[in-house]
């Protein structure tokens, strides 16, 4: 395995696209729902008005550290950022007095600092322990998962969040290990494992990525919190107000792709079939993937896809 970097900086994928896509009204209320290591809020603050406010929240304890003290510490007065997740966006802004905004950034999947410090457990390039939880202050780790489930729930897991096909195998080689009085608790244990127990890998992937990007999607429940902040972000976003997604893998692009396709479309009731249809409440604006240059700048991007969206006026929220 190899050594971890000095230091744990983050390169924002899509920036200038990302915010382009999404402030519309420099005067407007904006959320910035991932916050990492500001990269995406600090240009956001950079475009707006003396008027404009951006609400960032982020569930790394250690991201809200970042924005709050030292040298990364933001002060601007048009600026907060509140320990909390995505999911729980509509009672979160309730409680600091909005209702409405004008523009949600959401940048999914994990940041650099996260995947580059080996006591997060993120990461099988470096040996620390197999924790996962994007907010260390609550939940079960990984390690903590593999030592309870059955076979059956955790084969399910890989499966089902990694599209592992050996995600039989590898479970009944983590069960096996745990009833010999040797659970994996490490990230180096689970990649050795997962190595044995895959037979056949693509070209230049490790054998343990799918196995380590299920477990991070489970420990932190991604999907279900993924589909709670495209939920919100309709109760939420004004009439012509942003909703922007980058994904980073196919399972959450689809549901982002699903979910705008949804809202996009204009429905008849079929059990009332003089009623009105029921109103589109989203406009798709595109899709975007990182150029060339962006790639080989920064590798982590080659597998990013933006998607933008709009509000639409029909059936908006006052």
């Amino acid at each position: 395995m190899s050594s971890p970097p000095n230091d744990f900086s983050h390169t924002t994928v899509l920036l200038n696209e990302a915010v382009e896509g999404l402030v519309t009204d420099p005067d407007g209320i904006y959320v910035d729902g991932t916050y990492g290591r500001g990269g995406h809020s600090r240009l956001i603050l950079d475009r707006l008005g003396e008027k404009g406010r951006l609400l960032a929240i982020d569930r790394d304890p250690q991201a809200i550290a970042a924005a709050t003290s030292g040298a990364t510490r933001v002060s601007d007065p048009r600026f907060s950022i509140h320990h909390t997740s995505f999911g729980q966006l509509v009672p979160t802004l309730s409680g600091l007095g909005v209702t409405q905004v004008h523009g949600l950034l959401l940048d999914l999947g994990v940041s650099s600092p996260q995947i580059d410090d080996p006591e997060r457990g993120f990461s099988f390039r470096f040996d620390g322990p197999l924790d996962m939880r994007m907010d260390t202050t609550r939940g079960e780790s990984a390690a903590e998962f593999l030592a309870r489930a059955d076979e059956r729930h955790i084969a399910e897991v890989i499966r089902d969040y990694g599209e592992e096909r050996f995600a039989v195998q590898v479970a009944k080689a983590l069960v096996a290990r745990r009833e010999g009085g040797n659970p994996v608790r490490t990230t180096r244990e689970l990649s050795e494992l997962v190595a044995r127990a895959v037979k056949t890998r693509e070209p230049g992937q490790d054998p343990a990525t799918r196995t380590f990007q299920a477990l991070r999607i489970f420990v932190n429940a991604e999907l279900e919190e993924l589909e709670q902040g495209l939920t919100a972000a309709i109760q939420l976003l004004a009439p012509g107000g942003r909703l922007v997604v980058i994904s980073f893998h196919s399972l959450e692009d689809r549901i982002v792709k699903t979910f705008i396709a949804r809202e996009s479309k204009s429905e008849f009731d079929r059990r009332a079939p003089f009623a009105a249809p029921k109103p589109t409440r989203l406009k798709s604006l595109g899709r975007v993937k990182p150029g060339a240059a962006e790639v080989a700048a920064n590798p982590r991007s080659r597998s990013a896809v933006m998607r933008i969206a709009e509000r639409t006026d029909v059936g908006a929220q006052a």
